[in-house]
């Protein structure tokens, strides 16, 4: 099993800037470790929020996010709240709810595609790439237990399929 070639991360961007991106999605920390949550309107980003929430997360943004790149080959990139973000996030038929305490800024450690299906049981290493440095990269559309799996692997780590070449 080969690891998948990685996905630019400018692909979800909005606006990029020269050391940064603006971003379409919903970000938490986990034990201060940024979760970046991607997908399309509807794709449950704010809810996956949520509930990562509920499992201690802190929100960061929700339904916008800056990226502040790496400046050098393997430095990590930073989620940063932008200045007009509020401490409200959205829940689809109940309305805006309050975040109570949020993160103004965590190192990028993990980003959600809620836009595809993991289609392999036990999955290749996925990442996406800022230029320099690659983030793993969990494709979450329809995982009954997603919530539960980030904070487990953000936590305790994943391990790498046997044949993967990071292995």
């Amino acid at each position: 099993m080969a690891a998948a070639s990685p996905v630019p991360l400018a692909a979800w961007a909005d606006a990029p800037g020269p050391d940064h991106l603006y971003i379409n999605a919903s970000a938490v920390a986990v034990d201060g470790r940024g979760v970046m949550i991607c997908g399309a309107s509807g794709a449950g980003k704010s809810t996956l929020a949520l509930k990562l929430m509920a499992l201690g997360a802190n929100l960061i943004a929700d339904d916008g996010i800056r990226v502040d790149l790496g400046e050098g080959p393997g430095t990590l990139p930073f989620l940063q709240r932008p200045d007009t973000a509020t401490d409200l996030i959205e829940s689809r038929g109940v309305g805006l709810l309050r975040a109570g305490a949020v993160c103004g800024r965590a190192p990028l450690s993990l980003v959600v595609d809620l836009d595809r299906a993991e289609p392999d049981r036990l999955p290749p290493r996925r990442n996406v790439t800022t230029g320099t440095a690659e983030i793993p990269l969990i494709l979450g559309a329809g995982h009954p237990s997603l919530a539960l799996s980030v904070v487990w692997m953000l936590r305790h780590g994943r391990e790498i399929p046997e044949g993967d070449p990071a292995s």
